[in-house]
């Protein structure tokens, strides 16, 4: 005879149906324009491939190329152009009337409009350099390749502006590198300038709890408190403290304390500090940040602050983080943990730092410039990024804004209720 069973449930695994992943939100960004894959096999060699989102690909397969350039070769140039930049930039002298070094304009001053026609001249030798990292990295003579190569350069060159995301095991600095644009103005040939650009090739986020409805974000300020007079560094307190909910932490150990706790609900992480590669005893460097004390902040010790809790249901963590520190937006070698991967993998929405050691008064700007739209709500990170490039380029003749990355984060966004 039938008879209904009693069931007692034990686990709540989708809480209530509350833990899929949002869609259908009011903000929700247009889908990307092109995704360009770039795969390192245990062999060194790499394989790309491309496709545009909504568009039909070859009927026989997806456009994907094996390049002749190895892994370890391409990180090579890829720290090449990043020593060019800072060498022609960040360490540039002008000289005075008897050759001796003056001033290093880059370092001292977001605005070197005034040093115009050296800018122009330096942004247009960067320039050719990003065309020839990217012509470096697709050369070849197979037909695979050619076809695209060619598939690829027309889609970055003639189309846009897009939104691009790198899908890619290597992290390298896509905004830096550039195309053949065939215009007098070099400025528009740099991929960071002409689309928006992110990084990405992280490992699936976790799915967390809704997002909380709030009129006013909340944020944290990360900071070496030496730091605190340089530039416009005040400034961007008094707006993360007039237009957010702000949390200061100046020491290692509250930082680590607060990335112990299961909720860490925070819209923004802001970290104003120093980052440096350490010596870790190994043929590689680690890169970390330092608050106010002598601790170096790497990417494992943030997983290991917040690794029990990845999957935990009731866990919270996707702020997104502006690491304003030198060479955050990149790492010393595809072996090691990336800071940037680490707080991704860990659920923070995007992550935005320097490919290269940075001026303190152009970081502290760019740090400005990027929270005052940020903080409005009304644009995504990639939008800012690419709108920034061009603002510094128009007003100030300083390129140094493309040396930021996104990983990840180019949709990006604060959700505040009226």
């Amino acid at each position: 005879m039938p008879r209904d069973l009693l069931v007692e449930i034990q686990q709540n695994p989708s809480a209530d149906y509350t833990r899929l992943p949002r869609q259908g939100g009011p903000k929700d960004p247009p889908p990307l324009d092109l995704v360009v894959s770039l795969r390192r096999h245990r062999d060194d060699s790499l394989q790309i491939s491309a496709f545009r989102p909504g568009e039909r690909t070859p009927r026989t397969r997806p456009n994907r190329a094996d390049l002749d350039i190895s892994g370890t070769k391409l990180l090579a140039r890829a720290a090449r152009l990043r020593t060019i930049w800072r060498d022609r930039l960040v360490r540039y002298a002008a000289v005075d009337d008897l050759g001796l070094p003056a001033d290093y304009p880059f370092a001292s001053t977001a605005d070197v409009s005034h040093l115009a026609p050296v800018a122009e001249n330096r942004v247009a030798e960067l320039a050719e350099e990003g065309r020839y990292f990217l012509e470096t990295m697709l050369d070849g003579t197979d037909r695979e390749l050619t076809l695209f190569r060619a598939f690829l350069t027309r889609t970055l060159t003639e189309d846009g502006p897009l939104r691009v995301s790198f899908d890619s095991d290597l992290h390298l600095p896509w905004p830096m590198l550039a195309v053949d644009g065939g215009r007098a103005d070099p400025w528009t040939d740099f991929l960071g300038h002409r689309h928006q650009v992110e990084q990405t090739g992280t490992a699936y986020p976790p799915i967390q709890p809704p997002y909380p409805a709030r009129t006013r974000p909340v944020t944290s300020l990360n900071t070496d408190d030496t730091l605190e007079l340089i530039g416009r560094a005040p400034e961007v307190r008094k707006l993360l403290e007039d237009r957010s909910r702000l949390t200061v932490r100046t020491e290692s150990a509250r930082l680590l304390e607060a990335l112990s706790t299961a909720v860490l609900d925070e819209d923004v992480m802001y970290f104003w500090c120093h980052g440096q590669f350490v010596d870790n005893g190994s043929a590689y460097e680690q890169l970390a940040v330092r608050l106010s004390d002598d601790r170096h902040i790497d990417a494992d010790l943030v997983r290991r602050h917040r690794r029990r809790h990845l999957d935990a249901p009731d866990a919270l963590f996707r702020p997104f983080v502006l690491l304003n520190a030198c060479h955050t937006g990149q790492s010393a070698a595809a072996e090691l943990e990336h800071l940037g991967r680490a707080l991704v993998d860990l659920g923070a929405d995007g992550v935005l730092g320097p490919q290269i050691e940075i001026p303190q008064e152009f970081a502290a700007e760019y740090a400005f410039a990027f929270l005052d739209l940020y903080l409005t709500g009304e644009f995504t990170a990639g939008e800012i990024t690419q709108a920034l490039v061009r603002r510094f380029a128009r007003e100030y003749c300083n390129p140094l804004a493309l040396t930021y990355s996104l990983h990840c984060g180019i949709d990006s966004i604060l959700e505040l209720t009226p």
